[in-house]
């Protein structure tokens, strides 16, 4: 009742020496803040220009700008209790920054909210409200980074960042005393001349500290590249990808400064969590430390004393790293960006690499197998030859076409488009899209494969394609335009979701329960697509769905993306077997895939759980197995 019944006390008149003394110091201080902030800028506007960024269309940036920076919500749903600390911290800081321009200026003898007014009444009172949050964020973050430590926050400690927390405790303490005394109390010009110290010490701290997040993000989340993962082109025959400062581009360079060392990258990275040496924080911070000490006019390597080319090479590009991250730092283009600069240079030596380069050089696929196995597996399975008259193109893929197991799916959902009706047909010659060379920054080769397939599709008139493949649908649809426009493409989780009402419900037949099938989520139609309900609507027609502990956006990777599939993994645990025991663990008697890559890879890693195993099914597979024996079709061709 005290606390309502009073108003804020300020200070009513400064001598000159105070004023003359106010002003020497804030000088001081901006001028130390700008001695640090000065070099970043003028480091990131010197990069090169990013010749593939648009600023518009602008209404999906201020949305996002609203979203995840004014409203916090992506800090908060990832994380609730540390991201909803972080939230009323920042929060607090809006609220403050018209209280903080009226402290300076009264300082001034010129204050502009009058405490005793009804305005300043209310918005004192308001920004007071967020000052208690603010407060308790700011205790809560620094018990979690001092004392909880989780360990993806890194080994040493920030005393930086304890010095900060304390400064902004302190603001926020001398703001709420304020309102505990009188104006002509002693106490309200300490108070003052306390809070006035406490925001010019922070001031020049900001830059030297992870804090320089709370100038650069907003602009980061603002800027971004308008859409996931996106790698941008080489424009010009001596752009190799990010090979040395004179590469790095105001983004990547925007973004390296805008780190907030938080770890949720480096926390759902698949390799740093199985033993690998890839830490996406600190890729990230490589670039930073690059700029300081070299600048984005340097010829030295980007690899090398700054990050280590192994790690690199370890990525397996699920972008778990990129949908954390908290502001707006897009890991995968500059991960990609280094490995091109590293595989277009030659400076990339490995033997799967060149093996699987030289597959597709002189082959049609990924498996260094001939065309001619997947030409009697077409004729043996009878199907129908594209010629344009049909309305879809079944895509094989190289997993499709070539695997064992990849056949089998791409055989069930043929059986499941036939029981439809469904008119498709078969490429008759298909190379593969080229997701491995392009993930890997073999950029040639990929631009070989993309155009000769481009060109194939047009010639038999393709309009729609289908794929049971989650790389080769983001690969047609998103890499393939810098070199023509694709056909119209879609997973097969998501025809056979449209068409759910018209397949077979298994769980009603019979009087046993319904089977338990938990379902792993791809990242590739995951984070990628943002297809999640679309699968598991298909599964619940074969049995109750059951969630493994890491689900839809926060699925644990298989391990086979970013081309690793071909690699191998030479250090630390196998992702996919971390994975397969992690839905093992779950009970389910079968796992539900939708991507043959994450198939092949659970394989091997569920046999080695022994005879207990659960089943591996792709959805289609789960699909097929509840049509009609004798082969009849639904009543009705279905179209889409």
């Amino acid at each position: 009742m005290i606390f309502l019944s009073s108003t804020l006390a300020e200070p009513q008149h400064f001598s000159i020496l105070e004023k003359v003394l106010f002003v020497v110091l804030a000088l001081i201080s901006a001028l130390l803040f700008w001695r640090r902030f000065g070099p970043i800028l003028n480091n990131i506007l010197k990069s090169k220009k990013d010749v593939d960024f648009h600023l518009f269309p602008i209404g999906r940036r201020v949305w996002d700008f609203f979203w995840e920076v004014l409203c916090q919500a992506k800090v908060i749903r990832e994380r609730p209790l540390p991201g909803l600390a972080h939230a009323f911290v920042f929060w607090g800081f809006c609220a403050f920054a018209l209280v903080t321009l009226n402290h300076a200026a009264v300082g001034l003898g010129i204050g502009f909210l009058n405490p005793t007014s009804v305005a300043g009444r209310f918005y004192f009172y308001f920004a007071a409200a967020f000052a208690v949050a603010c407060a308790a964020g700011i205790i809560g973050l620094f018990i979690r980074r001092f004392l909880v430590r989780p360990r993806w926050l890194g080994k040493d400690l920030s005393y930086g960042s304890g010095m900060v927390a304390l400064l902004i405790l302190i603001l926020m303490v001398t703001y709420l005393a304020s309102f505990f005394v009188a104006d002509a109390d002693p106490s309200a010009r300490a108070l003052w001349w306390i809070h006035t110290l406490a925001l010019l010490i922070f001031l020049p701290l900001i830059p030297h500290t992870k804090h320089l997040h709370l100038v650069l993000s907003p602009a980061t989340v603002f800027l971004s590249r308008g859409g996931f993962s996106q790698i941008p082109p080489l424009v010009g025959d001596e752009d190799f990808g990010l090979v040395a400062g004179t590469d790095l581009t105001q983004l990547v360079s925007l973004q390296a400064y805008s780190c907030v060392e938080c770890g949720h990258c480096t926390e759902h990275c698949p390799a740093n969590n199985t033993g690998k040496i890839l830490n996406p924080k600190e890729i990230v911070l490589g670039v930073r430390s690059y700029l300081n000490d070299l600048g984005p006019s340097s010829q030295e390597l980007l690899l090398g004393k700054y990050n280590s080319q192994e790690a690199v090479f370890q990525c397996t590009t699920c972008g778990a790293c990129e949908f954390q991250c908290p502001v707006g730092i897009e890991h995968l283009p500059i991960l990609v960006g280094l490995r091109r600069g590293a595989v277009n240079t030659g400076a990339w030596d490995d033997n799967h690499g060149a093996k699987l380069f030289l597959a597709l050089e002189r082959g049609s696929n990924a498996l260094g197998m001939s065309a001619m196995e997947r030409d009697k597996f077409v004729q043996k399975q009878q199907f129908p030859i594209f010629d344009g008259t049909q309305e879809y193109c079944l895509w094989l893929g190289c997993m499709g076409g070539y695997d064992p197991k990849g056949r089998e799916i791409i055989a069930d959902f043929a059986r499941v488009m036939n029981y439809l009706g469904t008119s498709y047909g078969v490429m008759r010659k298909e190379k593969c899209t080229g997701d491995p060379v392009r993930r890997l920054g073999n950029d040639l080769l990929f631009q070989q494969l993309a155009e000769a397939n481009l060109e194939a599709l047009a010639q038999n008139k393709v309009k729609k394609i289908v794929s049971i493949c989650p790389h080769c649908v983001r690969t047609i649809q998103e890499d393939w335009k810098e070199f023509g426009t694709p056909p119209e493409i879609e997973h097969h989780s998501e025809f056979l979701a449209r068409f759910a009402d018209k397949l077979p419900n298994q769980k009603g037949a019979g009087n046993t329960p319904a089977e338990k099938i938990v379902y792993h989520d791809p990242c590739y139609l995951g984070r990628y697509r943002n297809v999640y309900e679309e699968p598991r609507a298909v599964v619940s027609l074969a049995g109750d769905v059951i969630e493994a502990p890491r689900s839809y956006e926060r699925s644990f990777c298989c391990g086979a993306g970013g081309g690793l599939v071909f690699l191998g993994e030479e250090t630390g645990e196998r992702v996919s077997h971390v994975r397969a025991q992690e839905l093992a663990a779950t009970g389910a008697t079968t796992v539900g895939t939708a991507c043959p890559f994450c198939n092949t890879m659970f394989r091997d890693a569920l046999a080695s759980s022994g005879e207990a195993a659960p089943r591996l099914m792709d959805i289609a597979q789960l699909t097929a197995r509840g049509l009609p024996q004798d082969g009849s079709k639904l009543n009705g061709s279905i179209t889409a």
